[in-house]
Formats: C-alpha cells, sequence, structure tokens
C-alpha cells in the first residue's frame, strides 16, 4: 500500500488525513463497504463529542489474555474508550433509527466496568472518595510535600547561613532538594553532600530534609503498593469481560476511522465518492490531491484499455495517477476534491501502478527487465485497474508494441480496466481496432508554446518534440536542422497513421451501432414472436375451456330424469354451465358500446339497433330482416372491417341448413327435450326470431314438458299455441 501511495504523489495527504485519528493507525477500514457508507452519511450530520486521544491497547489486551496484571495507565486508557462511548449513548442527538443507532445500541458496557471507569477523572487520576486509604496516602504526602518547603524556608533565613549560600535557590539533584553552600558550612549546618558543583561548591541535603525525605519515600512505597492492589483487581475483572474489552477497543477503531473521515472531508471542503458494483469511472470537477490550483479534470471512461498519447504535451502521467488516486481514495474511504453526485468509480479487486523506473544497479535489471518482471506478477489477474506510464520504455518501440498489444489482449480477457500512456503511435494505431480500446491525445497550445493539460477524446497525439525544445531555448539553427534530418516523409507517414487510426475508429463506432440496432431488431422480433405463441395459447386455452363446458351442459342434458321437475331442473344447470363460459376478449367487445337507434355492422349486413335485451340486440338490416344479434358481433358501420375468424363458445350452423319448425312427435320426453333446446340453439345462430315446435297432443306429458321448458329457457321472449291451420294445441309459435 504505501509503495502504491508514493508512486500515486499521495504521500502528502494520507499523512495529513492520519492526523485527525485519535490514536494511530493504517487507513484501511475492514468491514462491510455498504455498512460504512450508510455510516458515513449519517456521522455527517451529527455533532459529535470529541474522541479522546488513545494509546494502542493490542499488547495489555495480550496481557490479560494471559492473566497478567495491567499498569494503571493501561486501564486508564480502557476507562478512557468505556466513558467515550457512555457519553455519547447518553446524547440527545442521536437518531432513533438507522445503521449508526443500531452499531451503537449493540455497545452495552457491563455494569462492573462502567463502575471502574466512573473511579477516574478527566485527566485520568482517581477521584477522592473512591478508596479511602488511598486518600490518606496523598493526605499525607501533600502533608510532607509542603512540611519541606516550609522547613527550607526556616533553614534559609538563618543569619549565620548566609555567608554560606551561593544563592537562595532551592536546587534538585538526583530527585532531592538541595541547598548549593560554600565550603566551611559544616559548623553552621548538618546534612547530607549530594554533589559537587563544577565550581567546587557543595549540594547539601539538610538534616530536616533528609528525615522528611525518608517519610516521603515510605508514603510513596505505601501509594505504589495500594496502586498495584487495585490495579490487580481490576485486572482480574477485566479477565472476566475480556472478549468485550477487545470488542469495545475494536469499535472505537471502527468509530475513529469513520470519525476521522468526517472531520477530515468537513475541515478540506472533500466529498466521499462510494464505489459501484461495475467498472465505469467517471469523474467530474475531480482534483489530484497533490496538485495546487489544479485545472479540474472531466473523464468518462467506459470501455477497458485507456490509451493516453501524445510527446511532450503534458498532463498523461498526471491524468494516469489522478485516475488511480480517485479509485484508491474511494476504496479507502477517504473524502477528496470532487463532484461525487456526477462521478462514478467502479469495484476493483487490487489497484496496481507501473510507473517509476524499475532499473536496479544492486540487481544488475534493465529497465525493460525490470517491466517484465512487474507484468509477469500481475498477467493472471482479473478486475484489476492498472496503470503503465510510458509503456515502451527501456526498448524498440517497434517490437515494444508487438509484445504489449499481445499483453494487453491477455490483460483485457480478464475483464481489466488499463490506463497507459505512449509517446508512440504504433501501439495505439495496433490496438484501436480492439473494441474495448479508446484513446484521448494531450493537447499542446502550438502557439503560445505551452500544454494545455487538455485532452482529445477518441484521436491519436502529436508529437511535439520540436515545440517543447524551442521552449526551452535549444538554438534554433539545431531545430532546423533535426527537421530537415527529421524529413517531411516522416512527417507524412505520422498523420497518414493518425488519420488512419481516426477513421479505423470511427468505422468500428459505426459497426457498433449497426450491432446495437441488429440486436434491437432481433429483442422486437423475439417480443412479437412470444406474442403470437402466447395468443395461440390462450386461444387454445379458451377453447379446450369452451369445449370441455358444451360437453358438460350435453352431458347434464342426456341424464337420466323421471319427472319434468327433474328434466327442467338438469335444462337449467346446463343453462347455468354454458352462461359461465368466459367471451374472448377483443377490441371490439372491451371498447365498443352500443345504443338504441346506432348503426351497426353485422357480419355482411348493414343495420340500425331497434331493441335491447340484456346482451341482445334486435337490429333490422337494410333489407327488413330483423335479427337478435350478440353484442360481441356487431361492429359501429363507420369502424367496420373486414371479419376476423373469432373463437366462438357455441357451434355455428349455416343458415340455409335450419329449418323454421321442429317436429317431435314419437319422442321420449328427454330426447325431444335434448332436440328442442339444439333447435332453438340453432336458429338463434342463423338469426330467426319467430319458430315452430310440433308436439302433439296425445297424453299431454310431452306438451307438458315442452311448456315448462319454454318458460326456463333464457333466449325465449314469449311463446303461445300455434293457430289451427299451423297445428293448434299440438304446436307451439316461439318468439326468439
Amino acid at each position: 500500500m504505501n509503495s502504491l501511495i508514493s508512486k500515486l504523489d499521495l504521500q502528502d495527504f494520507i499523512s495529513s488525513f492520519k492526523g485527525y485519528f485519535a490514536r494511530e493507525k493504517e487507513i484501511y477500514l475492514l468491514g462491510d463497504d455498504k455498512f460504512y457508507e450508510a455510516f458515513l452519511k449519517e456521522l455527517d450530520s451529527l455533532p459529535l463529542p470529541p474522541l479522546p486521544k488513545v494509546k494502542s491497547l493490542d499488547i495489555p489486551l495480550v496481557h490479560l489474555q494471559k492473566f497478567g496484571n495491567l499498569k494503571l495507565e493501561e486501564i486508564v486508557e480502557f476507562s478512557k474508550i468505556m466513558t467515550f462511548f457512555l457519553t455519547l449513548k447518553n446524547q440527545n442527538f442521536l437518531p432513533k433509527e438507522g445503521v449508526f443507532r443500531t452499531w451503537i445500541d449493540k455497545i452495552v458496557i457491563p455494569s462492573t466496568l462502567s463502575l471502574i471507569t466512573s473511579y477516574f477523572n478527566s485527566k485520568g487520576e482517581i477521584k477522592q472518595g473512591v478508596f479511602e486509604e488511598l486518600d490518606q496516602i496523598n493526605h499525607h504526602l501533600s502533608q510532607n510535600k509542603r512540611h519541606i518547603t516550609e522547613q527550607f524556608s526556616i533553614i534559609l533565613s538563618y543569619e549565620r547561613l548566609a555567608p554560606f549560600l551561593v544563592d537562595r535557590q532551592i536546587h534538585y539533584i538526583n530527585g532531592n532538594e538541595c541547598l548549593l553552600l560554600k565550603a566551611g558550612f559544616n559548623h553552621i549546618i548538618k546534612g547530607m553532600i549530594i554533589s559537587r558543583s563544577q565550581m567546587g561548591f557543595f549540594y547539601l541535603c539538610p538534616e530536616e530534609i533528609v528525615r522528611l525525605k525518608e517519610k516521603e519515600t515510605q508514603l510513596k512505597d505505601q501509594l505504589h503498593n495500594f496502586l498495584f492492589q487495585i490495579c490487580k483487581e481490576i485486572s482480574k475483572t477485566f479477565q472476566k469481560h475480556l472478549l468485550f474489552l477487545k470488542f469495545i477497543n475494536q469499535a472505537f477503531d471502527i468509530f475513529d476511522h469513520l470519525n476521522a473521515r468526517v472531520l477530515f472531508a468537513k475541515e478540506k471542503n472533500l466529498e466521499f465518492l462510494f464505489r459501484t458494483h461495475t467498472q465505469e469511472i467517471i469523474l467530474a470537477d475531480y482534483a489530484h490531491p497533490n496538485l495546487k490550483n489544479p485545472k479540474l479534470l472531466n473523464i468518462d471512461l467506459q470501455k477497458n484499455l485507456l490509451i493516453i498519447t501524445g510527446v511532450n504535451a503534458g498532463g498523461k502521467t498526471m491524468l494516469l495517477k489522478s485516475i488511480l488516486a480517485c479509485a484508491f481514495l474511494s476504496k479507502y474511504l477517504i473524502p477528496q476534491k470532487i463532484n461525487a453526485s456526477k462521478s462514478k468509480i467502479g469495484f476493483f479487486k487490487q489497484i496496481e501502478a507501473i510507473i517509476s523506473d524499475p532499473q536496479n544497479s544492486k540487481n544488475d535489471i534493465s529497465t525493460f527487465a525490470g517491466r517484465m518482471l512487474e507484468i509477469s506478477k500481475i498477467l493472471h489477474s482479473d478486475c484489476m485497474l492498472l496503470a503503465i506510464d510510458e509503456i515502451e520504455l527501456g526498448t524498440d518501440s517497434d517490437e515494444a508494441s508487438s509484445l504489449y498489444k499481445e499483453i494487453l489482449e491477455q490483460l483485457l480477457q480478464k475483464d481489466n480496466k488499463i490506463i497507459i500512456t505512449t509517446h508512440h503511435k504504433r501501439l495505439a494505431s495496433l490496438m484501436v481496432a480492439h473494441p474495448k480500446t479508446e484513446l484521448y491525445a494531450a493537447l499542446f497550445d502550438e502557439k503560445n508554446q505551452i500544454p494545455t493539460f487538455d485532452f482529445l477524446k477518441g484521436s491519436i497525439g502529436k508529437s511535439y518534440a520540436f515545440e517543447t525544445a524551442m521552449r526551452y531555448k535549444i538554438p534554433a539553427n539545431l531545430i532546423k536542422k533535426a527537421k530537415e534530418h527529421y524529413g517531411e516523409d516522416k512527417e507524412r507517414l505520422n498523420l497518414l497513421i493518425e488519420k488512419s487510426t481516426i477513421l479505423e475508429m470511427e468505422l468500428h463506432k459505426k459497426q457498433e451501432n449497426l450491432n446495437q440496432e441488429i440486436l434491437q431488431y432481433r429483442k422486437k422480433q423475439e417480443a412479437l414472436d412470444e406474442m403470437i405463441w402466447k395468443n395461440k395459447e390462450e386461444t387454445r386455452q379458451v377453447k379446450n375451456k369452451l369445449e370441455k363446458t358444451y360437453q358438460e351442459a350435453l352431458n347434464l342434458l342426456k341424464k337420466e330424469a323421471k319427472t319434468i321437475q327433474q328434466i327442467h331442473q338438469n335444462m337449467n344447470e346446463a343453462n347455468k354451465i354454458l352462461s359461465s363460459t368466459p367471451e374472448l376478449e377483443t377490441p371490439q367487445n372491451k371498447t365498443q358500446t352500443f345504443q338504441i337507434g346506432d348503426l351497426i355492422q353485422y357480419r355482411n349486413h348493414k343495420g340500425i339497433i331497434k331493441a335491447k335485451n340484456n346482451h341482445l340486440f334486435l337490429i333490422e338490416c337494410n333489407g327488413g330482416l330483423k335479427l337478435k344479434v350478440n353484442a360481441k358481433d356487431l361492429k359501429h358501420a363507420k369502424d367496420f372491417q373486414t371479419p376476423q375468424p373469432k373463437i366462438k363458445n357455441t357451434i355455428s350452423i349455416p343458415k340455409n341448413q335450419v329449418g323454421i319448425s321442429l317436429d317431435l312427435h314419437g319422442l321420449r320426453v328427454e330426447e325431444a327435450l335434448e332436440r328442442a333446446d339444439k333447435f332453438l340453439s340453432d336458429c338463434l345462430l342463423a338469426g330467426y326470431d319467430e319458430v315452430l315446435i310440433y308436439h302433439g297432443i296425445g297424453g299431454g306429458i310431452l306438451a307438458r314438458a315442452i311448456k315448462e321448458f319454454l318458460k326456463t329457457h333464457p333466449k325465449v321472449i314469449r311463446f303461445e299455441d300455434a293457430p289451427p291451420q299451423m297445428g293448434g294445441f299440438g304446436a307451439k309459435l316461439i318468439w326468439l
């Protein structure tokens, strides 16, 4: 990671970011990126309290795991972390829901640890009143210190001692308070000589002070022993909660990571760019962190290979570094200078940069050999973002172009995203035919002889070697001779390569557009075929259902019945089955409605609607013929089109095959009713509205059955006995 940071010129930026951590750590953050993204968005709007500066607790956790005792300062570090979370959980500004709330609610500090945390003040000292014995020791130490000060004041006031005092200061030598005295003091004051000065004077600790210092030493020993016992007891408690301490230590690091990122973004006016599960790279108003007053970069990379060309035009390497820097910072959720709402960065398993010259005199390795060594290590990687600066560096450009063409194609097969810069046109001309390649040319201001740091998409950059040499004060006569030596034919060849490359790119673009159109037409054809198949399948299902329904009704009518009532019951049930059959939905019966007086079209006849009974319409055709017709068979006259075949729930019978009378003499009741029902159905289909049924007089059984049948038939408007000349009581005249 550090090597990549150095290659991308991000050292200062990352170092500045690390300064926001509460304790020193690496920048990577392990875990679910989506969780951290949601966490960061919520933290951005919260007024969080500052995190305490905390030392690493990895070693103390190992000591606890091995049942060792912690030092007081280590216990204080744990206490800082738990105090922070206790304070944070009691803040009123915490959201009631969301990932942050869910996460913070999981941190439940055990009461025993919470009690230990309450022992310490903000300075990490044990509060007064927690341990009575400790308070007494501290009180005695404070008194003893005051006595030492008072005793020195008394000694310095001795008039007899004044001639022997070098100065009136209290000196500290090896942790002891001393006076600096001249020789001969021993007749005036007794004590312990601590040391001699360079001038031959004596550092003396008076006897009274020596006694007080001995008492101080005893008190400090008592304090040390008591604190050791406290640490021992607290360590035992910590050992019981070792898993929790590991958890909260890790939780503090996670929160520190995220809080540092939010603070860094706010203070530096930066934005977060979160990765997507694609390989898109769209940068809007992006600036590399190492640049001062940069020209904002806007780039859209949809393809897998970007070749940046243009000799000495300026900005190629910085463009390459900028793209990788953006991907690197997004990977580690570090904010940066960018318009995040208009930008996208893809997900890459690894980010690799081959930028510096790998030549190493110690290993006797050449530039080209070093490049080959680096590429061999990543040749089989997939889903990688790779950048190679000056790809043909260190060897013949023609040989390198052919070699790198095969290497790049191999890497492209692994779904890698590659960005390269080159001084030579040959590799660009070889790779431009690849469908995953796009070109960017660095532009140069020829008039002012300076690079523009702009890029032209879809073009090969021109060489500006002569212009650059002139800008840096190379004599004009040398440049003129160089141009003559270079020759016009070479310049024409370069122009020809550039034009042919552009034409080839245009051809590929047109081919891609054509392929897209073909694909769209194929999709439409598939959708149409699927629709046709679906319609056929629906038609088949409806037809099967209609045939099944008709057969059920027919079987029910054929069912043996011993009484007229049973016959009528069977017929009613059959009619119910038939009336429940679904109608095929067509545009006509979906949308068209008819009213009395409307001009309509029925088959090849035009007419007018005279009456309506439920879904049946009485129509009068132009020739005077009157028919009862279902609404689904009608069309408005102005909307008439050539009739299309339709699936019906009845069987069509041509009109010329149906008579207007039916003779039932000599038949059993069941058979007679079955024929009568079929006769009426056929007459309705044929368009008859008045028909005649002969049943005879006889014993009257068949006559009564026919009468009851006609009363319950849904299509019979009315019926009566026929006139004498048409059969009288032995026949029924029926209106449909």
